[in-house]
């Protein structure tokens, strides 16, 4: 037996309707892209929320945990792992030596 959008609880309803969202990708010359990059860096938003402004689309206002993210391969970790003299299954210690790294980076700057 399906059960009728109007016989979901709200939260479901909410997922529902982002299930159906679909996310769209645009292939834009290098300059556009970085264009709107950094529009939305110093606006201190996501590309995405920057492109729906732009649209005049409506934006979340729930608050973003700011967060960089990279993708660390087994081999990776093993090569960070030789680079911060440790062993490659102490991935927290790993993650810790990037983060130390990264601050240092941006701290030059």
């Amino acid at each position: 037996m399906s059960k009728t959008p109007h016989l979901l609880p709200e939260s479901w309803q909410a997922n529902q309707k982002a299930a159906k969202a679909t996310q769209v990708a645009f292939d834009l010359d290098e300059r556009f892209q970085y264009s709107i990059r950094k529009a939305a860096l110093d606006a201190g938003v996501s590309p995405s929320d920057q492109i729906r402004t732009i649209l005049g689309l409506p934006v979340s206002t729930r608050p973003k945990r700011p967060r960089l993210t990279v993708s660390l391969s087994d081999a990776d970790y093993a090569a960070l792992a030789e680079k911060y003299n440790l062993p490659p299954d102490a991935q927290l210690e790993i993650k810790r030596q990037v983060l130390d790294e990264l601050i240092r980076f941006a701290a030059e700057d």
